[in-house]
């Protein structure tokens, strides 16, 4: 896999690898989400970033350098894909962490259907948790309910899927610096 792909094999279909976000725009926009989440829950009370693994990891990890209250770091794994299409059922992958008496940040990838993200909202609701926020690097919008909009979020797409920057197609294409979607030719 060449860094910067013009085109990928998905399935028997070859398919387009449109850049949305530059590597430049997306730090950029990181550091603005980490000002606005340390000037709303301020800096003295410790918050628990809950990442969302495996997609969420590298926005995670650039957005808790820029927070600038005392933070903690746990992860929760969910599946709901197979290749570019959702599976339509959301599975808890292990267990979850104790967060009782915490602030929670839950930090996703993208917020697609809302399935994933009001299943993780279902299981921490009766955990006692101080305040939860979620923190999405993508949201597509016309996908979900206002019931499951994130509190944070860096872009709004479409659609359409995407790839990059933690986001995946099988696996693959994690390591891509930038967001991309694909386009089918």
């Amino acid at each position: 896999m060449s860094l910067t792909p013009n085109r990928i094999e998905v399935g028997n279909r070859t398919m387009s690898v449109q850049p949305l976000f530059t590597e430049a725009r997306i730090k950029a926009r990181v550091a603005e989400l980490a000002a606005e989440i340390s000037q709303a829950h301020g800096s003295q009370e410790n918050l628990v970033i809950l990442v969302v693994l495996h997609g969420a990891l590298l926005f995670a990890a650039d957005l808790v350098r820029g927070l600038t209250m005392p933070t903690e770091i746990e992860t929760v794994r969910l599946r709901s894909y197979h290749g570019t299409e959702s599976t339509g059922a959301v599975e808890l992958v292990g267990a979850l962490p104790s967060l009782q008496g915490k602030h929670v940040l839950v930090v996703e990838d993208i917020v697609d259907t809302g399935k994933s993200i009001s299943f993780l909202k279902e299981r921490l609701a009766t955990a006692g948790l101080r305040s939860l926020k979620v923190a999405t690097l993508l949201d597509k919008p016309e996908a979900h309910g206002p019931e499951t909009a994130p509190d944070y979020t860096g872009f709004s797409i479409g659609r359409n899927f995407v790839i990059g920057y933690g986001l995946d197609l099988d696996g693959r294409y994690r390591n891509l610096p930038y967001v991309a979607e694909l386009v089918a030719l």
